[in-house]
């Protein structure tokens, strides 16, 4: 008489692909230029909802979900396989580090010491540190496993000095999805020396399922009754603006398309939205936005433990991106919603604290819940 246990076991031998304690299936992407292999790994809820991320980037590769009337799609922008994702020059469904979004001048002093970064982004023609640098955490590749909880952690050891940064920083991200349709991205990172970290989420999102559609119709609610102002090299100046009276005022539904293109200077800077909004005080994990597409019904809310997110509208998405099936991405053909530290904070002393000290932890979580109406 055969065992329970050596069925099972026959089962997972069955399929080399699926973990033995996670149904999360795992299969091999490509390989990196140096030869390394590269994993894939499929993550499905009960409800036909699938996430697939990848060691490369720590990257969420694909986000199905359905839309009113159950119809399933992908409503992440991205690429086929991994070769358009080793070209990947806009950040898409990348997990982004050491420090997410801009640094002045590509500069920051801690504990009385210089430290420079590369200059990779210049806005306004303003050179300025962007998303962890020339090859940030977005290029490298992770190790990845399957958990017993439907998700993937990714482990990576960015060594003292990389791109700049000071201490060795050890990153674990964890993706999960859960069957109340929630799609999990939480970070921890600790360090051997004082360091800089603003682990940020880099998915691009159109819900219509059609990345040949802009998303300027797509109705947005942020509960940020602020954001910072930006000089023209889009560094926040250190003001905290009301949004009140403004383009920037998210606080009640509105359609992006709206007023994007208000005479503004904001948006005038940023060539429409590009900004960081301050999310309403709380402790804790709390709801901060909600995205709508009228058209299909796909909603998408977003919680956060963070004290800021970043909207941009893809304004500079521009047609030269070939991504999947051969679309080619338009401006504004999708939009990021990157809950986050403030951005420039190394060089604000009266914006949150972006240090991180031996002894303590950095945690970040962030949480998609999908539905329709």
């Amino acid at each position: 008489m055969i065992s329970a246990l050596a069925i099972a076991l026959a089962s997972c031998q069955k399929d080399p692909g699926m973990s033995h304690s996670s149904p999360v299936k795992q299969e091999v992407f490509g390989t990196m230029p140096d030869g390394r292999e590269v994993k894939i790994f499929t993550l499905t809820n009960k409800n036909g909802l699938r996430a697939r991320v990848t060691e490369y980037g720590a990257i969420l590769v694909s986000m199905e979900t359905p839309d009113k009337t159950g119809k399933l799609a992908d409503i992440t922008h991205g690429y086929d396989s991994l070769e358009g994702w080793l070209t990947n020059t806009h950040y898409l469904g990348a997990t982004v580090g050491r420090f997410g979004n801009r640094i002045k001048d590509g500069r920051f002093t801690l504990d009385g010491k210089e430290y420079t970064l590369a200059k990779n982004n210049e806005p306004g023609g303003i050179p300025c540190h962007l998303h962890g640098g020339v090859k940030g955490f977005d290029k490298v590749l992770w190790s990845g496993k399957p958990t017993d909880s439907n998700g993937v952690e990714f482990t990576y050891v960015s060594k003292d000095g990389e791109e700049g940064y000071p201490g060795n920083l050890t990153v674990k991200v964890t993706y999960t999805l859960t069957e109340a349709n929630e799609l999990k991205w939480e970070a921890v990172a600790t360090t051997d020396a004082p360091t800089i970290v603003n682990l940020v989420h880099h998915s691009y999102w159109n819900l219509s399922g059609d990345p040949t559609t802009s998303i300027n119709d797509h109705v947005l609610t942020l509960k940020a009754p602020s954001f910072l102002p930006t000089d023209a090299g889009l560094i926040p100046t250190g003001e905290i603006a009301p949004v009140a009276g403004t383009p920037m005022d998210f606080t009640k539904p509105t359609v992006i398309g709206q007023r994007v293109e208000a005479d503004f200077e904001a948006l005038k800077f940023g060539g429409g939205y590009d900004h960081c909004w301050v999310l309403e005080k709380g402790d804790g994990l709390r709801p901060v936005a909600k995205l709508k597409d009228p058209e299909t019904g796909r909603v998408m809310e977003i919680s956060t433990d963070q004290p800021a997110i970043q909207f941009y509208g893809g304004n500079f998405l521009d047609g030269t991106v070939t991504g999947k099936a051969g679309v080619k991405y338009a401006k504004r053909s999708a939009l990021c919603l990157e809950t986050e530290g403030f951005p420039d904070a190394p060089n604000k002393p009266n914006f949150p604290s972006s240090v991180l000290k031996p002894g303590e932890t950095y945690r970040h979580s962030m949480i998609h819940t999908f539905s329709a109406e």
